[in-house]
């Protein structure tokens, strides 16, 4: 049974920073692309960050802009997205998912296990 259990969200002011975590058990962890992806009430859930199983490939959704950076270690199975310069329209559930087939994707449907996810809010 894989598990993924997020933790780091909270309520911060604009321009203030947050590092989400991911544990991931269950699973050889090495064997997972993982993503990050965010759902904002009464929208669709939007793509944020993937990394490949090694970790040496990054992509990005144009929500990130150059301020989130997503990162994993497999000796503590963990993926983390670093989150900088926040701003309102952050605000979100933010999920980490797991992906057995793929080399990072942006594609939600991709990923086969999912996190229940964690909210972040950020205030102007």
């Amino acid at each position: 049974q894989v598990q993924l259990v997020e933790s780091g969200g909270g309520l911060v002011q604009t321009g203030a920073s947050l590092r989400l975590s991911c544990v991931v058990s269950g699973r050889t962890f090495s064997r997972f692309a993982m993503g990050w992806f965010r759902q904002a009430p009464g929208e669709e859930r939007e793509f944020v960050a993937a990394i490949s199983r090694s970790g040496g490939t990054t992509y990005y959704g144009g929500s990130a802009g150059g301020r989130f950076t997503i990162s994993k270690d497999n000796a503590k199975t963990t993926v983390f997205l670093q989150m900088n310069s926040l701003k309102p329209e952050d605000t979100a559930v933010y999920f980490c998912a797991a992906d057995l087939t793929s080399s990072g994707s942006s594609d939600a449907a991709d990923y086969e296990y999912w996190g229940q996810g964690t909210q972040v809010t950020v205030s102007s």
